[in-house]
């Protein structure tokens, strides 16, 4: 493990990281946890472990904006963060689409740090929307086609914060919408019941023992109503790591409140197959379903 400085691990097509908040972190202790930073030596982090400080890595296409944005949740089972594979490298296919993409490093579920850890993550997703959206002119992006984008623990984050949206864990007293208007779920987990959800996130992010309240209000497919965004997803059949009924068990909910939703499940591949894939080759059937629904041009 190597720890570098911040100007060491800004990828080189970012333009800036910024820290998620200006003021104090919401639902903080004070305690000094010190992140753990998986990088290659002299090269780009891999990923993260006991973040405590959340920021945002923004990456603006330079040429042929679409006035498009998406905010992304890379996983790792509420421990760990796959701040490349499932962040960096994302980003930057985007941008080469002229679609800007912000790359969180939300804070991970610690009882040292957090006073209430189940809402650590939520908050630092929320608080990503409504940056990106507050900051839309500054960045060229329109205000209604901000979406956001997870993977695995990642799409258990963005599909809480696409369900949770009108109840806000953070301070938003310009009342800005905290509604993304798309969603990109990647193997997500989506359960928190014992029959689907993946074990490690689950206690990670709701303890060894989670009351049943806490197991209902974090799973999401039980949140959606006809008001959550239009989702993508895609999954395998043999994902031995998060099972598929995750995905599907959301697309129903979505199909049975005439959510417009497109799913597409591969045979095999296991949990994190487009990591062994070229970005832009996994990612053309999303690029069309943006295109379809007029998110871009």
């Amino acid at each position: 493990m190597l720890v570098l400085s911040l100007a060491a691990l800004l990828p080189t097509q970012a333009q800036q990281v910024i820290p998620l908040y200006s003021g104090a972190i919401p639902n903080a202790k004070a305690y000094a946890m010190k992140e753990i930073v998986n990088a290659e030596p002299g090269g780009r982090v891999q990923g993260y472990r006991k973040v405590s400080q959340p920021t945002l890595t923004i990456f603006l296409p330079k040429e042929n904006p679409t006035g498009t944005g998406v905010v992304i949740y890379p996983g790792g089972g509420y421990v760990s963060e796959s701040y490349n594979g499932e962040g960096v490298k994302i980003a930057e296919t985007f941008v080469k689409h002229g679609i800007a993409a912000f790359v969180v490093k939300y804070r991970l579920p610690s009882d040292s740090i957090m006073v209430d850890k189940s809402i650590g993550p939520l908050q630092d997703a929320q608080q990503a929307i409504r940056l990106v959206r507050e900051r839309a002119k500054e960045w060229q992006l329109q205000s209604d086609r901000i979406g956001i984008m997870g993977f695995s623990a990642g799409g258990h984050l963005a599909s809480t914060a696409g369900t949770k949206f009108n109840t806000p864990v953070i301070e938003n007293p310009g009342r800005v919408s905290l509604r993304p208007d798309f969603m990109i779920l990647i193997y997500p987990v989506i359960s928190m019941s014992e029959t689907l959800a993946h074990q490690g996130s689950r206690t990670s992010l709701l303890g060894e023992k989670p009351s049943q309240e806490l197991i209902e209000r974090f799973s999401n497919e039980r949140h959606v109503t006809d008001q959550t965004p239009p989702t993508y997803l895609t999954h395998t059949g043999d994902d031995k790591v998060v099972d598929v009924d995750n995905s599907i068990v959301f697309y129903e909910a979505l199909r049975h409140h005439r959510v417009p939703a497109e799913m597409h499940l591969y045979p095999t591949g296991n949990h994190g197959f487009v990591l062994k894939l070229p970005t832009e080759e996994w990612m053309q059937p999303l690029f069309g379903w943006m295109k379809k629904n007029g998110w871009v041009q």
